[in-house]
C-alpha cells in the first residue's frame, strides 16, 4: 500500500476561491479501529470506508472553533466561535479523494448548529459544552440538548511532547475534505490548512456515548494513541457534486 494509506501529509491547494474559513484550536484526536463493513452503511452514495492495512477508524474530536465566516478573513461575530465535538469516519471516493464523513457534530451555538444542519445538511446537534485548562491538563464536558435522546462526553487529558506522527496517525489526521449527502446528491468539499503539529496525550478519564449514538460500537478507551494539536487555520472550497 502507499505510505500514509494514500493520503498526503500536506494539503492540495484549493483550485478556486474559498467558500468559508475558520480556525480549529486545541483539538484532541481519539480513535478506535473498526471493521469497514460495520461503517459502510453510513457512507454516502459513491463513497466507501477508507482503510489502512484493512482496517478503518472512527474518530472523536473535541475542539474550539474560532472565527468561522464566509469567504476568507470575514469572521462572523459571536456565531462563528464555539465549542465543537464531532464523531467522524474516514472515506474515499472513486476519484481517490480521501476525506471524512461526519456522523455527528456537537456545537454550543444553537443558531449555527441548526443552520448547518438544515442548510448544509450536516448532522450538527446543539449541546452544552465546557472546556477547562490548567497548564497541560484539560477537562472537556458535553451534553446534547437537541435533538434529544442522549449524547454526552467527559474527557480529562494531559498533553505531552510534540511527536513525529506515524503513517497511521497521518492517515487519520491529514484529511483534506469531507463527503456528505445533501439534496439527493453526494458532495465533496475540499479544505486546505498547514500540516498538523501533534503532541502525545494521556487520557486520565473518558466517558462518552457519542460514538454509540452514531451507531458504532467501540471499546471504552481509544485503540490508537490519543493526540493533541494546538490547531490550524483552514479554508474550504466550494462543494463539488460527485454522485
Amino acid at each position: 500500500m502507499d505510505r500514509y494509506g494514500g493520503v498526503t501529509p500536506t494539503a492540495p491547494p484549493l483550485t478556486g476561491p474559498a467558500l468559508f474559513d475558520q480556525s480549529w484550536r486545541d483539538l484532541f484526536f481519539l480513535h478506535w479501529a473498526v471493521d469497514p463493513a460495520a461503517v459502510a452503511p453510513f457512507m454516502p452514495r459513491g463513497v466507501r470506508p477508507d482503510v489502512f492495512d484493512g482496517v478503518t477508524y472512527v474518530g472523536l474530536v473535541p475542539f474550539r472553533m474560532v472565527d468561522a465566516g464566509l469567504g476568507q478573513h470575514h469572521a462572523t461575530p459571536y456565531f462563528g466561535s464555539f465549542l465543537e465535538c464531532n464523531v467522524r469516519l474516514y472515506s474515499v471516493d472513486e476519484a481517490g479523494r480521501h476525506g471524512v464523513v461526519f456522523r455527528s457534530l456537537e456545537a454550543t451555538r444553537s443558531f449555527t448548529s441548526m443552520a448547518a444542519r438544515w442548510g448544509y445538511r450536516l448532522p450538527y446537534t446543539w449541546a452544552n459544552m465546557h472546556v477547562r485548562q490548567r497548564g497541560d491538563h484539560w477537562w472537556w464536558r458535553s451534553d446534547r440538548r437537541y435533538p434529544l435522546g442522549g449524547g454526552s462526553m467527559r474527557l480529562e487529558a494531559q498533553t505531552g511532547e510534540e511527536i513525529e506522527p506515524t503513517d497511521l496517525e497521518v492517515f487519520v489526521t491529514a484529511r483534506w475534505g469531507l463527503h456528505h449527502e445533501a439534496f439527493g446528491a453526494t458532495w465533496w468539499t475540499p479544505n486546505e490548512h498547514d500540516p498538523w503539529v501533534l503532541q502525545a496525550t494521556k487520557v486520565a478519564e473518558l466517558r462518552q456515548d457519542l460514538v454509540a449514538q452514531a451507531g458504532i460500537v467501540v471499546a471504552d478507551q481509544p485503540t490508537l494513541r490519543p493526540l493533541y494539536s494546538p490547531g490550524v487555520y483552514t479554508a474550504f472550497g466550494f462543494p463539488q457534486r460527485i454522485a
